[in-house]
């Protein structure tokens, strides 16, 4: 499709929504206005508006070539640069996992109960983490991860949410270089286990490994963040853990044996075993 063909912006979206339904993209008209409101630097909303406009053979090569990622399954979000995540925009590339919907679960659930220090046990893009500070204008947190580009990543998320003040980031193997207690820790640790990893949706293998499985049966992360937890939470303290929704029976077993305590399982918005929480 060419300009002289007579392409407006919205035969534009509708033909990349095309190519993207072919590609075996879920929501294609819909993946099609971002990217397109992304080339035009438009708001979506705007995109009705403007449907009527032309559509210059420049700009049409920019949203095919801004598409081409897509069509071959990269995530959107490292097309856009960015992730909606609870209740901000956060920058996302391929050096993070990509925030999901069903991790806002942990968020809320980290909302519930009195803190003002966490602990963020790889927090990747630092979505969870600065999502609570951005709540608790009070509180103080840490995030730690064993990748130096994440934490570049979840670095300038604080910046761009204005929580640095209230943020640090250190690199850590779980609780290795970790000093102090904390009134909570979170956690949405590497859960798939390496004989899923050849069923997952495509998107998954562009996104870091170390942050999808632990190369084993996905309890790794649990049993060292189980293992290590009372030693760096208060009397009282909460351990709060995004798990596989088929997990549950397995992490709370390994809070009983760490000798936590008030273990119970929370779903997300689909109903799914999604948070293990306990106390120290």
């Amino acid at each position: 499709m060419t300009a002289s063909e007579g392409a407006t912006i919205g035969l534009a979206i509708r033909h990349l929504a095309m190519l993207l339904e072919r590609a075996g993209i879920d929501a294609p008209l819909r993946e099609s206005r971002l990217i397109a409101a992304h080339v035009l630097q438009l708001p979506p909303a705007r995109l009705t508006l403007s449907e009527h406009e032309p559509m210059g053979d420049a700009m049409m090569a920019a949203l095919l070539s801004a598409a081409a990622p897509r069509l071959e399954r990269r995530p959107l979000s490292h097309i856009l640069g960015r992730r909606a995540f609870f209740k901000n925009e956060f920058i996302v590339n391929s050096d993070v996992l990509d925030p999901r919907p069903e991790t806002e679960a942990l968020v809320l659930a980290a909302l519930a109960p009195p803190w003002s220090t966490v602990l963020d046990l790889g927090t990747g893009s630092g979505a969870i983490l600065l999502s609570l500070l951005a709540e608790r204008r009070g509180a103080r947190g840490m995030g730690t991860d064993l990748s130096p580009a994440a934490l570049r990543v979840a670095e300038a998320n604080a910046e761009r949410l204005e929580v640095s003040a209230r943020a640090t980031f250190g690199l850590s193997d779980w609780f290795s270089a970790v000093t102090g207690r904390f009134d909570l820790i979170v956690s949405n640790p590497p859960y798939i286990a390496e004989a899923e990893m050849a069923g997952l949706a495509p998107e998954l293998s562009f996104e870091p490994r170390m942050a999808l499985t632990d190369g084993a049966d996905g309890l790794g992360a649990y049993r060292a963040i189980c293992a290590g937890a009372r030693a760096h939470l208060v009397p009282g303290g909460w351990l709060m853990m995004e798990i596989g929704w088929r997990q549950s029976e397995a992490v709370t077993a390994l809070a009983a044996e760490a000798g936590l305590r008030d273990v119970s399982v929370l779903p997300d918005l689909d109903g799914r075993d999604r948070i293990v929480t306990t106390r120290a």
